[in-house]
């Protein structure tokens, strides 16, 4: 009975924190409050219910939450913009995590005596990852620069996988059992081994789903890709967090070769929807423990002012020692581009020298095309790094873009039991990640306004977007060219047929076209042909789709039919509508 009344209990929470997790999202656009703070208030209030459970352990977050979390950040991440920012990302996801992990554990070990080095190193490895989860969507929302997003990301996924092994590392360190050289040895074997197990899983995973054809059966697949990174990585005894992060980078980059449209477009959808509950899920399970925490802290007799006390002193030290970081970074990166500018004119000069000597050497004309091609690529990278240079006012934003949150809270409730202080250190955790998320977070919108940060030029943007489609019209017009094709039966194509694909293929570039000589406005837009084409083919749908469900109601064709009717009015709809508003929003 009492197993029975735990589970309906359960499942009640589970229908309970859907609904809220819902509810939060749509008031906390309304009120300009991030959703997060919201839930965190949610949960705190509900945990003093009588009879709701208040504790959740931390197993069920590190293991069952965070790896599909970070699966869903890592396949929207564009492997190009994270190879040209690998420097700047490593330095922030390793060489910030290790910094500030060690400066405050330095701080923790001066403040409590009876705490070990390696206990505040433990402590500052778990405050020491950011979560760049509210700094993203609001940078995208408020037009950040699309590189400084991409550090944020970049950052975000890669310094859980840091810190988590710099904990683990520190607690098998509290024991004295392991030297120095035994927590580097295991943090690079972590590493290692978590990015062939990624590459491996992500490879085969792949190779698959692209065998697949049917398109819940290639969900159910991808569901489960973060398992089964992270549970063999984990067994090894590596890191499971940068083994997923891994899967999910081979696969959101091997997607658009791989992949079928309708898989790309369902699998988008359906990460976007666990993120959105499983990140938000978080900190609302965060607000139901924080009671038990302070229940903890009292019990033992520790002061929960003295706690909130040394939680908000951890936010000032990370904070300064961020931006004591990111200072001396930016004026290593600035250097490092006009270093990479020479050695690009060097590059030339070489190639140029090349070029006389290849005529009539089959081995000197292949490594002069690779040279060539690695030239191109290393000129784009140059060219899109200073176009988009982190200056001082992307200093500012990045520094400031330093809130905690989904590993910070479980990774705290990891600290093993024996370790002085445990429930203040837990407590001192949850203090700053709410505080940065609710100071940090809640002021960030306004200091980039503030500081007049621009991100990318929509109107540069539709007209490279305009180019782009040339050139892929132009790849497929070629095609049409060629009177050797015939259908699979081997009839040749009518002319008429022909005709009508290259009018279609145009299309799209003529429309991008359009938008970047009228502009995005919509007076300027509602003069354009193609969108009076547009507004007129939605018009001829809306009639369509009325034929449709009359149709419905009266029974006269079978349901699948109708349903076939359907989808592909859907399919133009959603066409019609990514023309009218491409970025999705």
């Amino acid at each position: 009975m009492v197993e029975e009344n735990l589970v309906e209990n359960g499942l009640l929470f589970g229908v309970v924190a859907v609904v809220t997790i819902v509810v939060a999202g749509v008031f906390s656009r309304k009120l300009g409050v991030a959703a997060p703070l919201i839930l965190i208030l949610v949960g705190f209030g509900y945990s003093y219910i009588p009879g709701a459970p208040t504790v959740v352990p931390h197993e069920i977050v590190l293991l069952g939450l965070l790896p599909p979390i970070l699966y869903a950040a890592a396949i929207n991440v564009p492997v190009v913009d994270l190879r040209r920012n690998f420097s700047t990302i490593s330095a922030l996801s390793v060489g910030l995590v290790l910094v500030t992990a060690f400066g405050t554990g330095f701080i923790l070990y001066a403040i409590f005596p009876e705490l070990s080095l390696a206990g505040g190193i433990a402590l500052g490895a778990v405050i020491s990852p950011t979560d760049a989860v509210a700094a993203t969507a609001l940078g995208k929302k408020l037009g950040l620069p699309p590189r400084l997003v991409t550090i944020l990301e970049g950052e975000s996924l890669v310094n859980d996988a840091t810190a988590l092994v710099l904990l683990r590392s520190a607690i098998l360190a509290i024991s004295g059992a392991v030297t120095f050289w035994d927590v580097l040895g295991d943090f690079v074997f972590a590493v290692i081994v978590a990015i062939v197990v990624g590459l491996v899983v992500g490879f085969v995973t792949v190779w698959v789903r692209a065998k697949l054809r049917d398109p819940v059966l290639d969900t159910a697949i991808s569901l489960a890709v973060p398992f089964i990174a992270f549970i063999p990585a984990e067994t090894l005894g590596a890191s499971g967090v940068l083994a997923v992060v891994t899967a999910g980078l081979y696969s959101g980059h091997s997607s658009a070769k791989k992949f079928t449209a309708q898989a790309r477009i369902a699998e988008k959808l359906n990460w976007r929807t666990v993120q959105f509950m499983l990140e938000n899920g978080v900190f609302l399970l965060m607000g139901v423990e924080l009671s038990a925490i302070i229940a903890d802290v009292l019990a033992q007799d520790l002061s929960v002012r003295a706690a909130l006390g040394f939680g908000l002193l951890m936010v000032v030290s990370i904070i300064v020692i961020r931006f004591l970081f990111i200072i001396p970074l930016l004026l290593v990166l600035r250097r490092r581009t006009e270093q990479a500018e020479i050695r690009q004119s060097r590059f030339r000069e070489m190639l140029d020298r090349l070029r006389g000597r290849v005529k009539g050497n089959p081995g000197l004309e292949r490594r002069q095309d690779r040279a060539e091609r690695v030239f191109q690529r290393r000129a784009t990278d140059i060219k899109q790094l200073r176009a988009e240079g982190l200056g001082w006012r992307g200093g500012i934003v990045l520094g400031w873009s330093g809130m905690r949150g989904v590993v910070t809270l479980a990774a705290a409730q990891s600290l093993p039991e024996s370790i002085p202080y445990r429930s203040q250190l837990v407590l001192i955790a949850f203090t700053v990640a709410v505080v940065t998320l609710l100071v940090q977070g809640g002021t960030l919108p306004w200091l980039i306004r503030a500081s007049g940060i621009r991100g990318s030029d929509r109107a540069a943007d539709r007209r490279e977007l305009a180019e782009l489609l040339d050139e892929m019209g132009a790849a497929g017009l070629a095609t049409l060219e060629n009177p050797a094709f015939t259908l699979p039966e081997g009839e040749q194509i009518d002319q008429e047929v022909i005709d009508r694909v290259r009018h279609d293929t145009l299309l799209s570039a003529e429309s991008a076209w359009e938008r970047a000589r009228y502009g995005a406005g919509e007076d300027a837009l509602a003069k354009s042909p193609h969108q009076q084409y547009r507004s007129l083919r939605q018009e001829v749908l809306q009639a369509e789709r009325a034929a449709l469900l009359d149709a419905r109601s009266s029974g006269t064709y079978p349901s699948r039919i109708l349903a076939r009717a359907q989808a592909m009015l859907d399919l133009e709809e959603t066409r019609l509508a990514q023309i009218d508003n491409p970025s999705g929003s």
